[in-house]
């Protein structure tokens, strides 16, 4: 089964996060990056959206959360 993408409005709502903060968080190492739809099309994955928001709901430590994304990415690089 394929994994859900979610676009940027949808993670927005999800998140909470405009825009602006959550690019920002993608340059600190707190938000897991944008995979390529083609064109100017991106998305994340639905479970790495939704790991974010528990790690941010069970109160992780920024360090923990760029742990988390570290670990997310390098598992999309095992798929790929």
């Amino acid at each position: 089964m394929a994994e859900a993408i979610h676009r940027l409005k949808t993670v927005q709502q999800a998140t909470g996060l405009s825009r602006s903060t959550l690019y920002l968080r993608i340059s600190q190492g707190l938000f897991p990056k944008q995979i390529s739809l083609g064109g100017r099309a991106v998305g994340w994955p639905a479970t790495e959206v939704a790991a974010l928001n528990a790690a941010r709901i069970s109160g992780q430590t920024d360090s923990q959360v760029r742990e988390l994304v570290t670990r997310l990415q390098a598992d999309r690089r095992k798929l790929g």
